[in-house]
């Protein structure tokens, strides 16, 4: 992987397939951060109004509790956002912003926990100074949680559809009789990741057969572990017709599946 100066962030396959990503920036960070921040605050403030209800038995209780409390909503939000909705909170989601591994693989809830914990020292002294400053000098825009992680930020701008009458070979998708299915891959494959499959699919004819096969299938096994689907769907199609068929789900659901 390499890192440029225009913060994309290459990843690169065995196979010599490059996949640029988009590293977000400080600032767009920051203010997904304070619109989280300010989410937080909300609901703490609702939490304070019944926290207060305990001055009644002790001011001390009553101030214990709250300071639990907001500790407890300032990482648990973050962790429990980012790991139900894929490295997103709502900030994120916002400003299409997203977590993920520097290698491209599957986020952790490991991963997710540690940087969310080290938020406390990339905090520091206030308005996430350290961490800024730790972004700002590192070629993959990571903060300290980051780093420790092996975790990045990526910017996920809308992907617009492709001409998909040049890519897709007009087969029977024996994934679309799964329609449930279909619509749980739209929704847990990230713009990253779909990205990812859509390039592959475009750049195949540029490798080298050996390598072809073995790109197409590594990205299948993993598109296949976030959405299985029984094997009468997958019977008798390759990985890269697989690939073709989940391309045609993302990008094009609309297609009928006979043609």
């Amino acid at each position: 992987m390499t890192a440029r100066k225009t913060n994309t962030l290459t990843v690169t396959t065995p196979e010599g397939v490059a996949f640029p990503l988009l590293l977000a920036g400080p600032v767009t960070r920051f203010l997904a951060w304070l619109i989280d921040w300010f989410l937080v605050m909300t609901i703490l403030s609702v939490a304070g109004k019944i926290i207060s209800l305990f001055q009644i038995i002790s001011q001390d209780i009553a101030t214990a509790l709250y300071i639990l409390v907001y500790f407890f909503l300032s990482f648990s939000y973050a962790i429990v956002t980012e790991w139900l909705w894929n490295g997103q909170t709502i900030g994120k989601r916002l400003f299409k912003l997203r977590v993920m591994d520097v290698q491209g693989l599957r986020l952790r809830l490991s991963q997710i926990v540690i940087r969310n914990l080290l938020r406390a020292i990339d905090g520091l002294p206030f308005l996430y100074m350290v961490g800024g400053i730790t972004a700002l000098a590192s070629p993959k825009g990571q903060r300290i949680g980051d780093i420790a992680a092996n975790t990045i930020v990526i910017r996920t701008p809308r992907i617009s559809q492709p001409e998909l009458s040049l890519i897709l070979s007009g087969k029977f998708n024996s994934l679309k009789a799964f329609p449930h299915l279909c619509a749980r891959l739209r929704q847990k494959v990230s713009p990253a990741l779909a990205d990812i499959v859509l390039q592959a699919l475009l750049r195949r004819n540029t490798l080298a057969p050996e390598s072809r096969i073995t790109v197409f299938r590594a990205i299948a096994g993993h598109v296949k572990g976030i959405v299985p689907f029984p094997d009468q769907a997958l019977e008798g199609i390759s990985d890269e017709q697989y690939i073709k068929n989940v391309v045609e789900i993302l990008f094009n659901p609309g297609r009928k599946a006979g043609i």
